[in-house]
């Protein structure tokens, strides 16, 4: 796949003003040009960054798909299931990635996530043979997961027309290039779980792990589900324009989504972990890297800056802060207002 995309000149020229400076401006004097050559190393120490974080994303894949795949099914004389799984779910991230810097869109970002997870999930199910009933379980919590935020977040970027995380980088090829590997790696490690004990040599039947799991599965699901909604019905109401929510689930935790999700991927581990062996239990890494990833990066942390940021220095937020938790739900409500 060819790196050495050219952006428009006016693309390229607002990218420069960005940065207090007109790139193609002429100039003639010393201070000028000194500027130009510090931009241009500026920015090939920044490209190389850039191609460094994605040989090392890509490297971090091929070890969780060499560790997973240990004692694991092969097809075609040796190749490991698990490690196709882990090769496709970054190969469809980079075919999808090629028209969407063409088109500089991000619209097709979340879904193709979505679709990898259950792409491979499928094609798992089809390769694996001897599948037995946790398989099948692990499967359909993948694939079920997915339709159902996969969905939730299209429909989202196609009422607002844009997601504004991608506002600046997907005019930029290798930045771009960036996320959309990193998304080939969030799917493979977060379903490493549910893929490598489907693709593996061992069968266990269904125990207590697997009913404890399956219990937090759908307590998970229904309360991302439940939260997600409320927010969007919440939103949907013009007199709530720039108030933030502390209503259902929202009164009980700042973040019930991600608390859901937690859940849910915890509940994933629970049933795979009878079958784990060895170098499988690299699996345990799907879980951790949910919760790291959703209270330490791209979930928690950048939610409370904006809402500081927006309502922090009102009194009502600051109560509404003391009174509710950041991510586990208090059992009893803080708030006893419907949504409207």
């Amino acid at each position: 796949m060819a790196l050495s995309f050219v952006a428009p000149p006016e693309i390229s020229k607002l990218h420069g003003l960005r940065h207090g400076r007109g790139r193609f401006w002429q100039t003639t004097t010393a201070d000028s040009d000194e500027d130009s050559y510090m931009e241009q190393k500026n920015e090939g120490s920044s490209s190389a960054g850039l191609v460094i974080t994605i040989v090392g994303v890509v490297l971090i894949g091929a070890l969780v798909a060499w560790a997973g795949s240990v004692d694991g099914r092969t097809v075609w004389g040796g190749v490991p299931l698990f490690a196709l799984a882990v090769a496709g779910a970054f190969l469809i991230q980079w075919l999808v990635y090629i028209p969407s810097i063409l088109a500089r869109t991000e619209k097709y970002f979340d879904l193709t996530g979505s679709l990898t997870f259950i792409a491979i999930s499928i094609a798992l199910l089809i390769a694996t043979p001897n599948k037995d009933l946790r398989s099948w379980i692990l499967a359909l919590a993948v694939i079920l997961w997915a339709v159902r935020l996969g969905s939730f977040l299209f429909a989202r970027v196609a009422r607002s027309g844009s997601d504004s995380r991608f506002d600046t980088i997907k005019n930029q090829p290798l930045p771009f290039l960036r996320v959309w590997t990193m998304q080939g790696l969030w799917v493979s490690v977060t379903a490493a779980a549910a893929w490598i004990a489907i693709a593996s040599g061992s069968r266990q039947p269904v125990d207590i792990f697997a009913i404890i799991g399956i219990i937090l599965w759908f307590a998970g699901m229904a309360i991302e589900t439940t939260a997600d909604w409320q927010k969007q019905q919440f939103r949907a109401n013009p007199s709530n324009k720039g108030k933030f929510i502390d209503i259902g689930l929202w009164s009980r935790s700042r973040h019930p989504n991600y608390f859901g999700e937690i859940t849910l991927w915890v509940g994933v581990f629970l049933i795979a972990a009878p079958t784990l062996q060895g170098w499988q239990w690299v699996a345990i890494l799907s879980p951790i890297f949910v919760i790291l990833l959703l209270t330490k990066v791209s979930g928690i942390p950048p939610q409370e800056k904006q809402a500081e940021k927006r309502w922090g220095d009102t009194p009502e937020y600051q109560a509404y802060k003391s009174r509710t938790n950041k991510l586990i739900p208090r059992i009893r409500p803080a708030s006893t207002r419907k949504i409207e």
